[in-house]
């Protein structure tokens, strides 16, 4: 997942609505959005070359519906080529029974062993960003106060054009009452940022011209699909999912 805007405790009666892109490599063999074989609870897409995932829920009848979503942190002059899976954080997750603030604790200690990654666990009643850069909040995984928030390929709202511009639009959509339709028109844009309001990631200026768009296009990777989740108060959660490529 490399775009994710999301609201939190915001919309009565939905503590979490998120609507969000996954960009990859087009030849990185995966599965859509559905139930797990042997984890009926996990409603999820699955990395077929490593087995984890970028995004997924829970479907829990004990009103303790549960979400989990990834994004990288692009930083290519600290790029590993061996080190493990970071989707497997978000699979474990959902697949273990672990609280958000248990798990955070459990995978503490090992996040020096992955490349950069974000990650956002909880449910209706909390939600933790943890991520293994930035300052001690971050690494120590941070209760988020309601709000609306931003996440792309790097730390929580640092505010990069497609950051800023989906956050607002996602308010706007949401005062609105939009329907699905209208999250996954936004998320659809391919404009390109201004070369002067590019971040400088450690990629060269076509490069980042390219993935500064919401919805990437390019000849070998690009965004693969967009998805809308929410979780209800009650305890019920949805996960809708449109496939690009």
């Amino acid at each position: 997942m490399c775009l994710i805007v999301f609201a939190w405790r915001i919309v009565p009666g939905m503590p979490l609505f998120a609507a969000a892109n996954r960009d990859e490599f087009y030849a990185r063999p995966s599965a859509p959005a559905t139930a797990w074989p042997g984890h009926p609870q996990v409603y999820a897409g699955r990395d077929l070359q490593a087995g984890g995932s970028w995004m997924g829920i829970t479907k829990s009848n004990a009103n303790a519906s549960r979400f989990a979503a990834l994004t990288n942190i692009r930083c290519p002059q600290e790029h590993r080529a061996d080190a493990p899976s970071r989707g497997m954080l978000v699979a474990n997750y959902l697949t273990g029974t672990m609280t958000a603030q248990e798990y955070v604790a459990q995978i503490a200690s090992a996040s020096a062993a992955y490349n950069g990654y974000n990650l956002l666990l909880g449910d209706a009643n909390t939600l933790i960003w943890f991520s293994n850069r930035g300052q001690s909040d971050a690494r120590n995984g941070k209760p988020l106060a309601p709000g609306i928030y931003g996440l792309s390929n790097a730390l929580l709202d640092t505010p990069w054009p497609k950051v800023l511009k989906t956050k607002a639009q996602l308010a706007s959509l949401l005062c609105q009452g939009a329907p699905y339709e209208a999250y996954l028109e936004m998320l659809a844009d391919t404009a390109h940022a201004p070369d002067c309001r590019l971040p400088e990631t450690g990629v060269r200026l076509e490069l980042e011209r390219v993935l500064s768009a919401v919805r990437i296009e390019s000849p070998d990777y690009g965004t693969r699909s967009s998805s809308v989740v929410k979780l209800y108060a009650d305890g019920a959660a949805e996960l809708r999912e449109v496939l690009i490529q």
